[in-house]
């Protein structure tokens, strides 16, 4: 990692191991890698691979949801209140178990922090003066009540969102800092329970994503991912036809023929 995020070649990726993955994108639309606040596509990207969702969408089966870090769950007679039942034996890369408390923490954590994607959870009526009192956890079950009925595939597909990842409550708060629910550690950190640890990242041009032992789906096939910052097309489709990359992901049609 530390070779890969040097001033190294490019063409030295071209050695790199058959469970290393290599993928060369425009990622200068990043602002921050913290769930409470990313909302760019090459953010949420990277992020789909450190945190899981109470509720997830399926890639295999498309629009379906299923269950995430939430095993089950159920919605109130009057469609206000939901709980969710959290899967047991979860674990962050921390090693910290991932409790009721922690999801009901990184929920509460969106609205107080009030970041661009906190819409999608403030339309349900809570606020920063609220949200300890509507977003609640009791043993291994999280609650939170909206304002309003509303469809619950609704609420369910706004959870899918990287906005509503579960992070370590234990580990953001000790890198708290002037009462920041850790959000300047986790721009550069993570702290989930997803497939992959972000193991280097540099701002603008590369990171790296190295796969955890014992995730809950099963540990990743890939060993490690590394991305490297490169805007043009051009340059994409000459490392791709050298060898030096696996994946461009922003090839013209042109390039593409």
């Amino acid at each position: 990692a530390a070779l890969m995020l040097g001033s190294a070649p490019l063409a030295l990726m071209a050695a790199t191991p058959a469970d290393t993955l290599v993928i060369a994108d425009k990622i200068d639309d990043i602002v921050s890698i913290d769930p409470a606040e990313a909302f760019e596509f090459s953010g949420t990207d990277m992020l789909n691979n450190i945190y899981d969702s109470l509720i997830e969408l399926d890639p295999l089966r498309p629009g379906e949801l299923v269950p995430g870090l939430a095993e089950s769950w159920d919605v109130s007679e009057d469609g206000l209140t939901f709980t969710f039942r959290m899967r047991p034996g979860v674990t962050f890369s921390s090693g910290n178990p991932v409790r009721a408390e922690d999801a009901a923490f990184s929920l509460q954590r969106v609205i107080k922090l009030n970041k661009t994607p906190s819409f999608i959870l403030s339309q349900f009526g809570f606020t920063a003066e609220n949200v300890d009192e509507r977003i609640t956890f009791d043993g291994d079950t999280m609650s939170m009540t909206i304002d309003k009925p509303m469809a619950p595939s609704f609420v369910f597909n706004c959870l899918t969102a990287i906005v509503g990842s579960i992070v370590d409550k234990e580990t953001v708060m000790a890198n708290e800092v002037d009462g920041d629910m850790g959000h300047e550690w986790l721009k550069a950190n993570s702290a989930g329970t997803g497939a992959y640890v972000l193991r280097a990242y540099r701002p603008s041009e590369s990171y790296v994503l190295e796969a955890r032992e014992g995730h809950w789906r099963g540990d990743a096939v890939l060993k490690r991912i590394f991305l490297r910052h490169v805007p043009e097309p051009a340059t994409q489709r000459l490392l791709l036809e050298a060898g030096d990359i696996d994946i461009a992901r922003k090839l013209t049609p042109v390039d593409v023929e």
